[in-house]
């Protein structure tokens, strides 16, 4: 018999064995997982970009790190993509890894709807990733090497409720994730997909239901990097809830949304 062309134990990714080594660009590293993961970098010695439209958060993250570098950023605008670019050419030679981690998230059923909202969740969400996309990968190209990781969301496993734009962008980005790996993989660039449980942040404080496996941004952080340092291409946490999820996405239509009624107060 011959032998298949691929290993199932392999990583999708190459590893991340040495962060002194790394410069990260984070996108939404004001607060939450973002700010987090900024901090759980520079305490392993990687050069850290941090991005947001609140400079002073930034600024205090930074203080006393002589490798962090606050950007501030409005990932919503496409010229403030192409200003910060310019100014990181004049700080750094080279970007390894970039991290979407801004995100918008209000709670609303489907006859909820605020067209504005609805806009500048999408735009937030989705579309900032693709101006990001657009002014990082060129670099990773014409180098042969980079890494772009895609905070997701289990809201993107199953149409939840509550969820009604939020979810919708998530599972968009992880379909986005996975095109990306496919198109760049030979390309010697890494891709990842994070997808989170509940993580207490500003963000899932304005939930009024409970969050199962509720878990810290820190906790969150150390999952990330876990996740980069063995390779993987999903990165999801925790575990005890995520598999549920998954478990959930293979069920039939008709047992799944009885699951849905049946645990989602309504």
């Amino acid at each position: 018999m011959r032998p298949l062309p691929f290993r199932f134990t392999k990583p999708l990714n190459r590893p991340i064995r040495d962060w002194s080594q790394q410069r990260v660009w984070i996108i939404g590293a004001s607060s939450g997982i973002g700010a987090a993961l900024a901090n759980a970098l520079l305490d392993r010695g990687s050069t850290v970009i941090m991005s947001a439209r609140r400079a002073d958060r930034l600024h205090e993250i930074a203080k006393g790190h002589s490798c962090a570098i606050p950007l501030t950023l409005d990932v919503a605008n496409a010229e403030s993509w192409h200003s910060a670019l310019a100014s990181l050419r004049g700080q750094i030679d080279r970007i390894d890894l970039v991290v979407f981690c801004a995100a918008k998230y209000h709670p609303e059923r489907s006859w909820e709807l605020i067209p504005e909202e609805t806009e500048d969740t999408l735009s937030i969400n989705l579309q900032s990733v693709y101006q990001g996309i657009q002014s990082v990968l060129p670099g990773m190209l014409e180098r042969g090497e980079g890494g772009i990781a895609v905070i997701a969301s289990v809201a993107g496993y199953l149409g939840l409720p509550n969820a009604t734009v939020y979810g919708p962008s998530k599972a968009a980005l992880i379909n986005l994730a996975e095109l990306l790996y496919s198109d760049l993989h030979t390309k010697n660039i890494n891709v990842y997909l994070i997808n989170p449980g509940f993580v207490s942040t500003e963000l899932t404080a304005k939930n009024n239901f409970f969050m199962p496996a509720l878990q810290t941004p820190e906790q969150a952080a150390n999952a990330i990097l876990q996740g980069f340092e063995e390779g993987d291409f999903e990165i999801h946490f925790p575990k005890r809830f995520t598999l549920i999820l998954k478990l959930m996405q293979m069920l039939p239509y008709r047992w799944r949304f009885a699951l849905i009624r049946r645990f989602v107060t309504a």
